[in-house]
């Protein structure tokens, strides 16, 4: 199993930035790929991008392309720079890891927690 620990959520304006972190422990060698997904109130959970471990490519939903941002460091952890944010970006994120890299939440296996991220307009 891999525990997934996110943080960095809070209440921002619109066009402000936040960076959100997710650390991951425990058998981390199994992650293949790491992705974020999110969670409006009364929708259903939305991807919004993933990132290959090793090759360090990222892929993102058409949503945030541009103004969002995957990244990883050397200790495990995952970041998503989120910039330009917009009312509608408002959610709870969740980070995910998986050994395949889809859109499709059911394929990942290992969830963290979720942070919220409310943004006023």
């Amino acid at each position: 199993q891999v525990q997934l620990v996110e943080s960095g959520g809070g209440l921002v304006q619109a066009g402000a930035s936040l960076r959100l972190s997710c650390a991951a422990s425990g058998r981390t060698f199994t992650m293949r790929y790491m992705a974020w997904f999110r969670q409006a109130p009364g929708k259903e959970r939305e991807f919004v991008g993933h990132i290959n471990w090793s090759a360090r490519s990222t892929t993102y939903a058409d949503s945030v392309k541009g103004r969002f941002t995957i990244s990883r460091d050397n200790a495990r952890n995952v970041y998503l720079q989120m910039n330009s944010l917009k009312p509608e970006d408002t959610a709870v994120y969740y980070c995910a890891a998986g050994v395949v890299g889809t859109t499709d939440s059911r394929t990942y296996d290992n969830w963290g927690q979720g942070t919220h991220v409310t943004v006023s307009s």
